[in-house]
């Protein structure tokens, strides 16, 4: 991976706010649309975009990130790198959104496209899953039914009556894989109880069932069910307390910092033999498409913010029956 500096550019920074196409509810709270924090650099020549979605559950506000990004003017203007920023900023999404515009403006004035900087294979579409929201069982269901022909679906959980909303998914959407979402509202117990019924039901995985802090009883559990370290996970500093508890990682450009730091928190999780998804925050294509580089190779990918809104941005990503295709140049990289 090639680290170049960004050599004088300007930096602009401001918020960009996308309906949902419904209300999306986890079991922390819901939402009607999904605010976003968009950078973008220029040279006079070329500008380079990014995206970051801040992170409530980590006191992050929009405000706050660009108040943080806003700090970088003069680092910017003076050349900063990609190398660099990694210590001016702390992991999360104002880094995020800075590290990716620096990508997609290096890839612009290299003539050449992003993942052929990192180093990587020529990237092609994923399988992403579709999330299903937090809701009453018969509303899951029906919601399942409408989405049926995908091959993955997404629960979000909450504790419960989280059974009733997997058999009411299951029912609607008999052919499809499942993955479930406790967004760390399990307990131990619940999880013991949990498991063998939703095995029965197909579901693959689960996503952080415990509290991220106190989920040390992972450690110790027949994990029949593999679990999936989400909330716990940021970047490669976080992965030695993963290891031994979890079965693999969801890795969020949000909680990286950026595309820099993920791709090598990727590397030494498949090191360490854990296994790899890619997820994502409800924002649009452009947060979506330095993750599809990712994304390639991954077990599970959760990619599907832009599925999630009522309009998009320009020149948006590609859908269809074979996932999630990488972006063309006009979006990023």
């Amino acid at each position: 991976m090639r680290l170049a500096s960004t050599m004088s550019c300007t930096l602009t920074v401001a918020e960009s706010v996308f309906p949902l196409a419904e209300v999306f509810t986890i079991s922390r709270g819901s939402r009607t649309e999904a605010r976003t924090v968009t950078v973008t650099l220029r040279d006079g020549k070329h500008a380079g975009h990014g995206e970051a979605v801040p992170y409530a559950r980590y006191d992050e506000t929009v405000a706050g990130v660009i108040e943080d990004i806003s700090s970088l003017q003069a680092a910017i203007a003076d050349g900063l790198s990609r190398e660099e920023l990694q210590d001016r900023l702390p992991g999360g999404a104002a880094r995020n959104a800075v590290d990716c515009a620096m990508w997609d403006m290096e890839a612009k004035r290299a003539g050449k496209r992003a993942y052929e900087l990192a180093g990587l294979v020529t990237p092609g579409p994923v399988q992403t899953a579709f999330t299903l929201s937090l809701e009453e069982p018969d509303l899951m269901r029906q919601k399942a039914e409408r989405n049926a022909h995908r091959p993955l679906l997404k629960i979000k959980l909450g504790g419960e009556g989280d059974l009733t909303r997997v058999e009411a998914v299951r029912t609607g959407a008999p052919a499809a894989a499942i993955i479930v979402d406790a967004n760390e509202g399990w307990t131990p117990e619940i999880y013991g109880e949990f498991a063998p019924e939703l095995i029965r039901l197909g579901v693959k995985m689960v996503e952080q069932p415990l509290p991220a802090g106190a989920d040390e009883a992972l450690a110790e559990m027949e994990r029949t069910l593999p679990v999936c370290a989400d909330e716990s996970c940021h970047d490669r500093a976080s992965l030695p307390d993963m290891i031994g508890k979890y079965d693999m990682i969801n890795i969020k450009l949000d909680k990286t910092g950026g595309l820099t730091e993920a791709l090598a928190l990727k590397q030494e999780a498949l090191a360490a033999g854990l296994g790899i998804m890619v997820g994502c925050m409800v924002a649009s294509s452009l947060a979506m498409a330095p993750a599809i580089l990712l994304a390639q190779g991954a077990d599970i990918v959760d990619l599907d913010g832009p599925l999630l809104l009522a309009n998009d941005r320009p020149h948006p990503l590609l859908y269809d029956a074979d996932g999630v295709h990488p972006s063309n140049s006009e979006l990023w990289g």
